[in-house]
């Protein structure tokens, strides 16, 4: 399994999604095919944090006036699953890894595992 979970409004996914040969990759727009149970369950086996996943700069935090600091799993769980944005992203995930947002270190991680491929 190889699947990359996006949105093709951001210019940050569309810039990373662009270094990549994607050819053999299943690309999930997640505002038009939301993520599911199982495959948010799948990335929390993976990380053992669904905090990992959750974007604390989605603008439905301030919107819902919500607390990041006093959230719990079962919460970022259902705001994940609730609506896109909560998701950070982009998600790369295959059956045995994982590379979760954008940032330097991520990306980073991410060249190295496709030029290992």
């Amino acid at each position: 399994m190889k699947k990359v979970f996006h949105l093709n409004t951001c210019d940050t996914c569309r810039k990373i999604l662009a270094q990549f040969d994607l050819t053999d990759w299943e690309k999930r727009e997640i505002r038009k095919e939301p993520i599911t149970v199982k495959e948010l369950e799948e990335m929390h086996r993976q990380t053992n944090s669904y905090e990992a996943l959750f974007s604390k700069k989605s603008t439905q935090i301030k919107l819902r006036g919500l607390d990041v600091k006093s959230l719990t799993e079962k919460d970022f769980k259902e705001l994940i699953l609730d609506h896109y944005t909560f998701l950070k992203r982009p998600v790369f995930m295959t059956d045995d890894q994982i590379f979760i947002g954008n940032d330097k270190k991520n990306v980073e991680a991410l060249k190295m595992f496709f030029e290992a491929e």
